[in-house]
């Protein structure tokens, strides 16, 4: 992940002829879709974490690309899933809020899964509201018979109507160039929302604490505790400019933490140092990291924690 821009990429933004551009773009679709792959990739840098693991991303996160005159404000949303946790339905709710404020709506749509059980009641859902988004098929790489991708743009639009169908493959840049043009093209005229060199709009202290998430999801796999969240508690400049974080791993029971913290905190020191070497990165200086694992039991059910991820606390309904 990056914080800036470069120059000459803004400074292209900011001198192109015409009335400049700017839009909200909310990227939906189920987990797994590559909805996180596809926004680091229009934004051209690393904004928002990517794992294999299911449900990643939790908050909204702002990636913010630059084409021409047009600035396109992206909205990274949570997967759209059937929730049955209360950190789920807060999830599930952040991303249709997402999708509701939104000036273009992008449906991501895993082209090797087609339409299951879970892209089925999304579709139903988008269906019954006043929208008209823009379908997009990724990994289309992953499908060898391509006659299969006619077909399942064929069922998907007799279920809803699409502004436009692209098909892409975010993991390599497939396609891509071509889909932000058209969004470049086709976002409301008007100022800018951010900064010509922004590529992001989280907070430093939550996008070190997202690198470590990632971290941790990197090295543990199947043995992850799904409910593990990472605080940044400090961040300090030192007189050699360099940076100090202290940061807390926060899991339910003693048993996550073992695994957290693995044998003679062999894990905890393997996750440090992947995310110390990415943070060194985006901060451009020395990172000295601190990681600390505790018992927080039942975070889920703390209101506060919600507000810190930017998410609404659900009520029991």
């Amino acid at each position: 992940m990056v914080e800036k821009r470069e120059a000459a990429d803004a400074d292209a933004g900011a001198g192109a002829a015409g009335p400049t551009r700017c839009g909200v773009i909310a990227i939906i679709g189920v987990p797994n879709a590559g909805k996180s792959t596809l926004v680091n990739a229009l934004v051209g840098a690393k904004v928002t974490i990517v794992s294999r693991k299911v449900q990643t991303t939790r908050i909204q996160v702002r990636g913010i690309a630059v084409e021409g005159a047009s600035q396109l404000v992206l909205i990274d949303t949570p997967g759209i899933f059937a929730p049955r946790r209360r950190l789920d339905k807060a999830m599930v709710a952040s991303a249709w809020a997402g999708a509701q404020d939104a000036d273009q709506v992008l449906v991501l749509i895993d082209a090797a899964k087609g339409i299951d059980e879970e892209v089925e009641p999304l579709i139903a859902r988008l269906a019954g509201q006043n929208v008209k988004p823009i379908l997009v098929l990724n990994k289309v790489d992953r499908v060898a018979d391509k006659s299969r991708l006619l077909a399942l743009v064929q069922d998907l639009s007799q279920r809803l109507t699409f502004e436009a169908v692209f098909m892409i493959a975010a993991l390599t840049g497939n396609g891509v160039a071509e889909l932000k043009r058209y969004l470049a093209a086709h976002v409301p005229e008007g100022p800018w929302l951010y900064p010509e060199d922004e590529l992001s709009d989280l907070p430093m202290r939550q996008l070190a604490a997202e690198v470590t998430r990632e971290k941790i999801y990197d090295n543990l796999h199947d043995e992850l505790p799904y409910q593990i969240t990472v605080e940044t508690e400090s961040w300090k400049t030192l007189r050699d400019k360099s940076v100090r974080i202290d940061q807390t791993i926060y899991v339910e029971r003693d048993s996550q933490k073992s695994i957290v913290l693995g044998k003679g905190g062999q894990t905890v020191k393997k996750i440090s140092q992947a995310s110390r070497t990415e943070l060194t990165e985006i901060v451009g200086a020395p990172v000295h990291l601190f990681l600390f694992v505790k018992v927080r039991e039942g975070w889920d059910r703390d209101p506060a924690r919600y507000r810190e991820m930017g998410l609404e606390f659900p009520s029991d309904d």
